[in-house]
């Protein structure tokens, strides 16, 4: 109801048709401090990204631990997840080499799938990676991962390759060196993190206007009369985009992981 609250704020139901917090911020950002362990703050945010990783290892330890001869439902689902990571994507993506990567891609994957789940999680209402903060960490990682491999696997060539392509006409070689420097080294990271960001934003945006106008609207019957079914559209709204986001934050998860490996893969094998 955090988010009904925020969004009432100075809606006024008998001339407004949408309730919305007079600064949209204010439906992200949490400053005051839940609890403090001596100089360090937990604000919400920060309680929610360590719940994030509890949960991660949670599922991890309990869903991988052995013991059972035939593993449970739970077991199986998450051995298929993480099979799946470490096939289709890791290994599926970057070659055979990929399996040693697939620990830091599940981690990204599971890390980032419950961040965005907590867009449709009762109580909580809110992902963590609508926090740019946490996009763009996860993207600097994988930039950090990338260059290394790059420079590891290939020397001072995977910088002139790069900047000198030899199978593009020598005319356009400087403009498509360019291009292709100022991407690998400096473009990727920004738009990995922005392209999860603004989608967990736009949804955890959306899904807050449109669920709490509805029932900001609905709730003031007494006070407006009829005027109060302009909430039921909105409601019902919300309820569809609270189903599209589910699916949204799984797809994201999908692509940022499938992103990361396929930089590692131009690193690997830049020939390709």
């Amino acid at each position: 109801m955090e988010s009904v609250v925020l969004a009432s704020g100075d809606c006024d139901v008998s001339t407004e048709i949408i309730c919305a917090p007079s600064d949209v911020l204010e439906l992200f950002e949490f400053k005051d401090a839940l609890f403090s362990i001596g100089p360090l703050n937990f604000t919400r945010t920060v309680v929610l990204i360590f719940l994030a990783m509890f949960i991660v290892l949670a599922l991890l330890y309990y869903g991988l631990r052995k013991g059972e001869k035939v593993p449970s439902k739970f077991a199986a689902a998450i051995e298929s997840l993480v099979t799946f990571v470490k096939e289709d994507i890791a290994i599926g993506i970057i070659g055979p080499d990929g399996a040693k990567y697939a620990p830091y891609l599940l981690s990204v994957f599971m890390l980032v799938i419950i961040g965005n789940l907590f867009e449709v999680t009762p109580l909580i209402n809110f992902p963590i990676t609508s926090r740019m903060a946490i996009p763009l960490f996860i993207s600097i990682v994988t930039w950090v991962i990338f260059v290394i491999v790059g420079f590891k696997k290939n020397g001072i060539r995977y910088f002139t390759d790069l900047a000198w392509p030899k199978s593009v006409p020598l005319a356009l070689r400087p403009l498509v060196g360019l291009i292709e420097v100022v991407s690998t080294f400096v473009l990727r990271p920004i738009t990995l993190a922005v392209r999860l960001f603004a989608n967990l934003v736009a949804g955890h945006l959306m899904l807050t206007l449109l669920l709490a106008s509805g029932w900001i609207f609905m709730s003031s019957v007494g006070d407006i009369g009829a005027r109060a079914i302009i909430g039921l559209p909105w409601f019902v709204f919300g309820l569809g985009i609270y189903v599209f986001e589910i699916v949204v934050a799984v797809l994201q998860a999908y692509i940022i992981t499938l992103l990361s490996a396929v930089y590692v893969q131009t690193s690997v094998h830049p020939e390709h």
